[in-house]
């Protein structure tokens, strides 16, 4: 089950972050290694409405955010362009997702993919964009099995470079 993040969540959120910066830190690279998403981040996310969580047996096993209003860093983009135009504005990004250690290759990634394709289109949105680290090699597979389209290079706010993505809907 699919459901929006509550402030009683944050523990298990931030459960599910922890162990997705030893992931990350053990592929040797340094996305999420200073804090990032804080409990703070998950709190923000909540209040926006943007958290959701992914749950099994009553148990929280995934965590994504959705953001419907755009994405500022994903509007100049290098070497690449958007698979629907550098100027669209009609997408939906994902963005902070994670899957618990135990839950990892359970198909949780496709029902966080097919979910956030069922919230864009009822907005109205033709896409979905996401972005990661360069290194991050087991999100980047996850994205292209489920259809992402490598589209070139965006920078987040801190000037830290991103590969990003794109799926048409």
């Amino acid at each position: 089950m699919i459901r929006k993040t509550t402030i009683n969540d944050i523990d298990a959120v931030s459960s599910i972050f922890d162990e997705a910066r030893q992931t990350i830190a053990q592929l040797g690279i340094d996305q999420w290694q200073n804090g990032y998403p804080s409990r703070e981040v998950v709190a923000e996310d909540i209040e926006l409405g943007e958290s959701y969580c992914v749950e099994v047996n009553a148990k929280i096993c995934g965590t994504f955010a959705i953001i419907l209003n755009g994405e500022p860093t994903y509007d100049k983009i290098y070497d690449g362009e958007w698979i629907t135009g550098n100027g669209n504005k009609n997408y939906t990004a994902i963005h902070r997702v994670a899957i618990s250690v135990s839950s990892r290759g359970s198909g949780i990634s496709g029902k966080i993919i097919d979910y956030s394709a069922q919230v864009a289109k009822s907005h109205g949105h033709n896409s979905l964009r996401i972005d990661t680290h360069r290194g991050n090699v087991v999100m980047r597979r996850m994205l292209e099995k489920h259809g992402f389209t490598y589209c070139g290079i965006i920078y987040l706010t801190s000037g830290d470079e991103r590969v990003a993505y794109e799926k048409k809907l």
